[in-house]
């Protein structure tokens, strides 16, 4: 959630940021500021009301005091509490309209953000060693994968629908040696804590992150329990916060975990229908930060690092984009994606998005900080990034490490986990 200050006090640049998203219609900004007017002219008649109640009572008190008749008094504040109940009902329904409107505002944007209308017009960075050279044509992962026997999407399918799979033996194996190393790596090196949390997560969780109310519809819920399955374990790990006043000490905050990640994948129909690389199950290593507010832009620059660290020990041509505008997540202010080269495919695949959510999240989990003791507390920045995508790192090593003879190389770095 942005500032409301800011809806208030900069509207005409709240409306240049949904247009730089293309977004000028997803928001009603007129009606959302006739609302907050309307409820901060409801809390000042309220105001009133109080002020005028605690008056005439201390106004009764003197009278009754004197051995005076203070039932007409008595009467009229019988009113005015009235008038107040009906004026709380009427700004607590304000605020209902007020806070859903709210939540569905994007991020605003970093100045260093490119304007752009699609993926097209994401920025390159850099980019990091070069394109493997095969003295034959390269096989997609999921030929390479399924003449290996390694890779069962007939049996994912038979299991849970299209778009599921199932690995088995070296599949199976590097994924989890893929994870292991990543775990150990951002623990070990980059200082993260590894963290296991839940899967499944309750409504706030969602709204906290910024998944709920204006994504609803793109994941899966458990309606009985009023639960839902995590798309990323940046839920879990942002959520661990909520509601909650961390002293200044213990910041910066770094946590990592690996998790299943659930996702439907509404609107990708006839994008990526084969494979690993859009699915509706997969595994991830997420990292999270909480950072004081001055530190976050250089917070994004080491957590897009630690990512790419992943890739140069794999040793995975790759590059750094940086996402335009209306590439940007809504919950973003500013987005580095790590694509890394599929020879396969022929082309690059996203692999990891590194963002800088400003104080976007912490204000919807009202996850604060408190400066110094005494001080009023403030909403600290959150970040988060894949580090990495395991699925994705599967299908890209299988793709760059397989043979002429149609075998699969174990990457050095990943030697040492698997037995």
């Amino acid at each position: 959630m942005i500032d409301p200050r800011l809806v208030r006090d900069d509207l005409e640049g709240v409306r240049a940021m949904l247009k730089k998203r293309n977004m000028e219609s997803a928001v009603d900004l007129d009606g959302l500021r006739r609302i907050d007017e309307e409820r901060r002219a409801v809390i000042a008649k309220t105001d009133d009301l109080r002020e005028k109640r605690n008056r005439v009572s201390k106004e009764i008190g003197k009278l009754k005091s004197g051995g005076g008749d203070a039932s007409a008094l008595m009467a009229e504040m019988s009113g005015v509490n009235d008038g107040i109940k009906e004026l709380e009902a009427e700004v607590e329904r304000l605020d209902a309209d007020f806070n859903e409107l709210m939540l569905s505002l994007p991020n605003m944007l970093s100045d260093t953000v490119p304007e752009g209308r699609d993926e097209s017009d994401n920025l390159e960075i850099r980019t990091w060693g070069e394109k493997p050279v095969f003295d034959f044509k390269p096989k997609p992962h999921y030929d390479l994968g399924t003449e290996l026997g390694i890779l069962d999407f007939e049996r994912g399918v038979k299991l849970s629908g299209a778009r599921f799979y199932v690995y088995r033996d070296l599949a199976a194996k590097l994924e989890r040696a893929i994870i292991n190393f990543m775990l150990d790596l951002h623990t070990t090196e980059h200082g993260y804590s590894e963290t296991f949390a839940p899967f499944v997560v309750n409504d706030d969780s969602m709204i906290g992150t910024g998944q709920y109310p204006k994504f609803r519809d793109e994941y899966y819920r458990i309606e009985r329990d009023g639960l839902s399955l995590i798309p990323t374990a940046e839920v879990p790990l942002t959520n661990l916060y909520r509601d909650e006043i961390l002293d200044r000490e213990r910041l910066p905050v770094y946590v990592t975990m690996q998790s299943a990640c659930f996702r439907r994948e509404a609107g990708s129909a006839g994008r990526d229908t084969r494979g690993l690389i859009r699915v509706h199950q997969f595994q991830k290593v997420e990292l999270v930060k909480f950072v004081e507010p001055e530190t976050s832009f250089d917070e994004l620059e080491k957590l897009t690092a630690n990512a790419e660290e992943v890739l140069k020990r794999l040793k995975l041509h790759y590059r750094v984009m940086l996402l335009c505008s209306a590439d940007t997540s809504a919950a973003s202010t500013k987005t580095y994606d790590l694509e890394v080269w599929m020879p396969g495919l022929d082309r690059y695949v996203e692999i990891s998005s590194c963002s800088n959510f400003l104080d976007y999240q912490a204000r919807r989990a009202r996850i604060r900080y408190r400066r110094a003791k005494g001080e009023k507390p403030a909403f600290l920045h959150t970040l988060n990034g894949s580090g990495l995508a395991a699925g994705r790192t599967l299908a890209a090593v299988m793709e760059n490490y397989q043979t002429s003879d149609g075998r699969i190389e174990v990457p050095e770095v990943l030697k040492p986990y698997i037995k």
